[in-house]
């Protein structure tokens, strides 16, 4: 796991060394193991290493001699992909997988991509025909962030990299500005960051260096909505435990130690009993809150009890951080520099846990895509019985501010009358390929929808805050051949009870109705029963639980001073954006007791944060 940057110029001028070095100072948290840089002429390529797989300088970077390049990611397919490329005559002096991905570029150019079983973002230089060749994997696991300027194209794993780049002055973007206090994401390729884009997970991008002529293509998408499987569960769920034993097997492969999340839920609690058949004592990791002072639903928010009895029953040697209110306060300058792509909710545990596992170990194992894969949020998909389901599933992910409210929010300066959040939603689903007739189809849709933007979400921040401590996730279930499969399922597999929902409203029968949503709250019905055989029952039973602080609590109690003196000042920074009227309205309610204003608190803390930072 590495950092990359790099700049690409067609002007006729040179790239500078200089304006490389300083690029690639930025990530040294990236790579502490070493550093490398190609520079000649109008290009110049970057790279820090996070030594994980051949620890030798053999496969140091940049490589390469006609064509170069700089690689971060991990490859499971290794050996299958070794053994096809020699038949076809090329040698490897090395045993990590940056040989590989340069071999299997050399011999299939674009089409290596569709080969390659595992995370990664990558440039190549080709110095044959002068082009820059730069890709992400399938699922948006490792990030890449370009920005074209006058006469060339800057590329890195981290926009602060390219924040030095002397014509890239940091602006907000109004459009990302406003999708994120809608959706607390962003669901296309623009940043809060004007002018600088995110490739899109399964795509890549070709630039001519002698015109500066661009070529960006869509290699993979999630195959739903397409024809499924004819299948029963017991097949479906025996070949599911199979993959992903095996996807966590390669994951597995490395030169130093491996470790594990450890939740006390299903996903990181399947992935942590199959790891530890293979390493013994395997070290696992979880986050808990000091609970003082909170009540409701947030007192089940610590989760220490769980991932210990599953440790002691797996034989982990189990570590664990726990964190008070005043955890978050210390922590935020530090975090939103490391996180600068603002997405999704509050993530200051996900950072600490990281921290801790990174003094034990270089690489962790995630429950990443779990939820996504195989219907893990049931309250969202029963939407799809709605008469006019697209309408209510849009507004479920209105998640800070709705459409109607937006005026209110922003500026009058800042209010972008034209911007239309609907059109961002659907613009996600326009890569649906299938209908919205059926049940099925509607929750195929759904899953999509997910997949592309709230895991890709969480997939972007985890790199951030991991690799802020120089540490490799990994997430067993995203391997290409069990999402493969995962998407050739119906969806009323995953969750079935949500087929039997129709006829209960239509019985009008109260208590049914009651029980059939209980049991749709379970979700993963299928994930479930594929993992009986390796999970305790009260593992394999335990409903749903998010990785959440109690900030509900907290930010209208003992973290409530810090929240009003942030954000209660004039000189705030985000009152250049925002209308004090509004905020302080949402602080009060939430303050009082009468709404929970969590997540946009924590998302009003975090652009102040940014701003601060970075403008």
């Amino acid at each position: 796991m590495c950092g990359i940057c790099g700049v690409v110029r067609w002007d006729g001028q040179p790239v500078s060394q200089g304006l490389i070095e300083e690029m690639l100072a930025t990530l040294s948290h990236r790579g502490p193991d070493g550093s490398g840089i190609f520079q000649e002429g109008s290009v110049g390529l970057g790279h820090h290493r996070l030594a994980v797989l051949d620890l030798t300088p053999a496969s140091a970077q940049p490589m390469g001699s006609q064509v170069r390049l700089v690689y971060n990611g991990e490859i499971y397919n290794q050996s299958e992909l070794r053994q096809e490329l020699r038949h076809q005559g090329y040698s490897f002096h090395s045993r990590g997988d940056v040989e590989l991905v340069l071999n299997a570029y050399l011999a299939w150019g674009a089409g290596c991509l569709s080969r390659l079983n595992g995370m990664f973002a990558f440039a190549c230089w080709d110095g044959r025909q002068q082009t820059l060749f730069l890709a992400r994997d399938r699922y948006g696991v490792k990030p890449l962030y370009y920005h074209l300027g006058q006469g060339r194209l800057a590329f890195s794993s981290e926009i602060k990299s390219l924040l030095r780049l002397p014509d890239l002055r940091a602006r907000v973007n109004l459009h990302t500005l406003h999708q994120y206090f809608t959706f607390q994401n962003s669901f296309t390729d623009e940043t809060l960051f004007d002018g600088v884009i995110m490739l899109p997970a399964g795509s890549y991008l070709k630039i001519d260096g002698k015109s500066g002529k661009l070529h960006r293509e869509i290699y993979w998408d999630y195959p739903l909505g397409q024809q499924k499987l004819k299948i029963d569960e017991h097949e479906a769920s025996q070949e599911v435990a199979r993959l992903l034993t095996l996807a966590v097997h390669r994951q597995l492969a490395s030169d130093v130690s491996v470790s594990t999340y450890l939740s006390g839920g299903l996903d990181s609690g399947a992935i942590a009993a199959i790891a530890s058949q293979r390493i013994p004592r395997l070290q696992s990791f979880t986050c808990g809150f000091h609970l003082d002072g909170v009540s409701g639903l947030e007192l089940n928010f610590d989760e220490r009890a769980q991932a210990q009895e599953l440790a002691g029953i797996l034989k982990t040697e189990h570590y664990e951080v726990i964190l008070h209110s005043g955890d978050m306060e210390n922590i935020m300058p530090e975090l939103i520099w490391h996180l600068e792509d603002l997405r999704v909710g509050q993530c200051y545990p996900n950072y600490y846990v990281a921290r801790l596992a990174s003094r034990f170990s270089k690489v962790v194992l995630s429950g990443a895509g779990g939820d996504e894969l195989f219907a893990g949020y049931p309250w969202r998909y029963r939407m799809a019985h709605e008469k006019d389901f697209l309408s209510q599933y849009y507004r479920c992910w209105q998640r800070l501010v709705p459409d109607q409210e937006r005026p209110s929010l922003f500026r009058p300066s800042v209010f972008m009358e034209d911007f239309c959040a609907r059109e961002a939603f659907e613009a996600v689903l326009s890569g649906f390929r299938g209908d919205s007739e059926t049940l099925d189809q509607k929750l195929d849709m759904i899953l999509y929808f997910e997949l592309k933007t709230f895991l890709h979400g969480l997939l972007v921040v985890e790199d951030r805050l991991s690799m802020a401590h120089g540490l490799e996730t990994r997430v067993p279930f995203l391997d290409n051949d069990l999402v493969d499969f995962a998407c050739q399922l119906s969806p009323l597999l995953k969750v079935p009870q949500l087929a039997e929902l129709p006829s209960a409203l239509d019985e009008n029968d109260p208590t049914r109705v009651a029980r059939l949503v209980s049991r749709s709250g379970e979700g993963k019905t299928l994930l479930r029963k594929s993992l009986a055989w390796l999970l305790p029952a009260q593992v394999v039973d335990r409903p749903k639980q998010g990785f959440s602080g109690p900030d509900a609590c907290w930010f209208r109690g003992s973290s409530q001073a810090y929240v009003d003196g942030l954000l209660g000042s004039a000189d705030a920074r985000i009152y250049e954006y925002l209308s004090p009227d509004y905020v302080q309205q949402r602080l009060l309610e939430h303050a009082g007791g009468q709404r929970n204003h969590r997540l946009f608190i924590w998302s009003l803390l975090s652009f102040e944060w940014w701003l601060r930072h970075f403008l």
